[in-house]
């Protein structure tokens, strides 16, 4: 529709792999001596890693994964906190042509559970603070586990506790006993890499099949949304966790794979400690959420002056408000640059240095990537200045293989040559995008994405629940928290404190709900169902907040 950058040349090889990529590459250059990793723990300090010795240790993570009898397309669930053990582990499984599978930290031991038998698991590499919280969860569940045979426990200082129906293993000392490795897996580019997971409409998480491929198909973001310098070792600083994809992305492959340092902070969410991890390494590129640039403004009292070796602010995860964007150029004289991604398609609308960004806009299309905005009755691009779906070409190098198990879900997303993402967007005149966002229920909490169907499963599994509806309550501008609604079965008597704690067991803390209202009915249709954009507090009888 418009013409905007330099035409993007596609040049994917028909061989390639992921974790050679990000590890090897620079082994024969000046970078293999180069730090590719620093780790800030609040607990353990300070760690780093070269290239040349994350080369060797991905190599011997995915040797450790043959002996153990690992075989091609197998999947390895990861879930570490940060740490250099996560790149290792990551990078190591897709070495050997494993499917590695990464997780939050902020999962419940069911959900983790849950995502083992999804994925058909054969291993699972975590922490063994986490292990212990969760094995007697696993282990209860081994029956429905079918592949799950091998745990590796990483900051293990203790003898690993032998377990009835698993193998654990100390994953350090199962990598010191190595001698000699087998070449990397030679993965064409279209195989499977690496399987995240998203909220999901079923009341699952959904699972999101990427092939190696997608590694090439951000390199747009490298040049139209990053900004790399020639002259420097670029340090990118990264406030989020691994296991997510957008950092999976910006602050784990693509950086190693063009020779960048990454920094991550694994600890406390604190402001001021960002500036003080700046500062301390020396960062270029900072890399973040609104929510964090909105503490820094409010609880700091920085400028530029005093971290002057950043020069390139980036955001995505959820929209940057206008606001936050003012107040942030008023006291740092810098842009923050905006993307747009999602799991199935990671970041590929992006605000760029090389056009003004326009407040509210998401900025273009990165060169490379046909987005049509399309009426999907129709299937016929919209008008300048209309609202149509978001659509790729199924040819885009970026874009998923499919969804895990899922081939109706699928088929509903990837068909007659595109995929149709759900998000709507308009352009106006000059070709600025205007993100607009899905039409289903999905809510966007301080970044991360929250399926209602999932919560709502949860809670009906409580006793005393006869129905409930999950929705996003806005605290003030911006600020979007998950809440749920509950009619309670009459003969069953429960406090909204019983429910809320119910949540924090059940569910991870970013979906867990921070108030739950009782309430005696739902706004509904005539044919029943429940009209989520009518809820609100005015139907509660009673509530309960954290």
């Amino acid at each position: 529709m418009f013409t905007l950058f330099p035409q993007w040349v596609w040049n994917i090889p028909a061989k390639f792999n992921i974790g050679v990529a990000c590890s090897d590459t620079h082994l024969n250059t000046p970078q293999a001596n180069a730090l590719a990793m620093i780790v800030e723990d609040d607990t353990l300090g300070t760690s780093s890693i070269t290239f040349a010795e994350l080369a060797q240790r991905t190599d011997a993570f995915a040797q450790v994964l043959r002996n153990l009898g690992v075989k091609v397309g197998d999947r390895v669930l990861i879930r570490l906190p940060n740490s250099l053990d996560y790149p290792i582990a990551f990078l190591g499984a897709m070495k050997m042509g494993a499917i590695s599978v990464p997780t939050s930290t902020l999962l419940t031991a069911e959900e983790v559970a849950y995502l083992a038998k999804d994925s058909g698991a054969v291993v699972l590499v975590t922490d063994a603070a986490a292990w212990e919280a969760m094995a007697a969860q696993i282990t209860q569940n081994a029956a429905d586990i079918v592949n799950l045979n091998h745990v590796l426990l990483t900051q293990t200082e203790q003898a690993v506790i032998p377990n009835a129906t698993l193998h654990v293993q100390n994953l350090e000392d199962c990598m010191r006993n190595i001698d000699s490795v087998e070449p990397a897996y030679v993965s064409k580019s279209d195989e499977p890499a690496y399987l995240v997971y998203t909220s999901g409409t079923t009341g699952y998480p959904k699972g999101v099949l990427h092939a190696h491929r997608a590694l090439l198909g951000r390199q747009p973001a490298a040049q139209y949304w990053f900004n790399y310098s020639h002259q420097v070792q670029d340090r990118i600083m990264h406030s989020g966790k691994f296991n997510w994809t957008y950092v999976l992305g910006t602050g784990l492959m693509d950086p190693l794979y063009l020779g960048k340092t990454v920094i991550v902070h694994e600890g406390k969410n604190d402001a001021q400690k960002w500036l003080d991890l700046i500062q301390k390494h020396q960062a270029t590129i900072f890399i973040g959420v609104p929510t964090i640039y909105r503490q820094l403004i409010q609880k700091t009292t920085a400028t530029q002056a005093d971290i002057p070796s950043l020069r390139h602010y980036m955001s995505a995860g959820e929209h940057l408000s206008d606001e936050v964007l003012s107040q942030w150029r008023g006291r740092f004289g810098l842009d923050i640059y905006e993307a747009v991604g999602m799991s199935e398609f990671s970041y590929y609308l992006s605000q760029s240095q090389f056009r003004p960004i326009r407040a509210g806009s998401a900025g273009f299309p990165q060169p490379g990537h046909d987005i049509q905005l399309l009426n999907p009755d129709t299937m016929q691009p919209v008008a300048v200045g209309e609202e149509g779906m978001i659509c790729v070409k199924d040819n885009d190098p970026g874009l998923f293989l499919r969804y895990w198990n899922l081939e109706e879900e699928t088929a509903k997303y990837k068909h007659d040559g595109y995929f149709f993402t759900g998000d709507y967007a308009k352009y106006d005149e000059d070709g600025y995008i205007w993100f607009l966002g899905r039409k289903d229920d999905i809510i966007k909490s301080f970044g991360y994405r929250v399926s209602p169907y999932e919560i709502e499963r949860v809670y009906k599994g409580h006793p005393a629940v006869a129905d409930c509806a999950a929705v996003g309550e806005e605290l003030e501008k911006d600020k979007l928290l998950v809440v749920i609604y509950v009619i309670t079965k009459p003969e069953v008597n429960v406090s909204p404190d019983e429910l809320l704690a119910y949540g924090k067991q059940h569910l991870a803390a970013y979906k867990s709900p921070k108030t739950v209202y009782l309430a005696k009915d739902f706004p509904r249709t005539k044919n029943g169902k429940i009209l989520r954009k009518d809820i609100n507090s005015a139907i509660a009888t009673a509530k309960s907040s954290r």
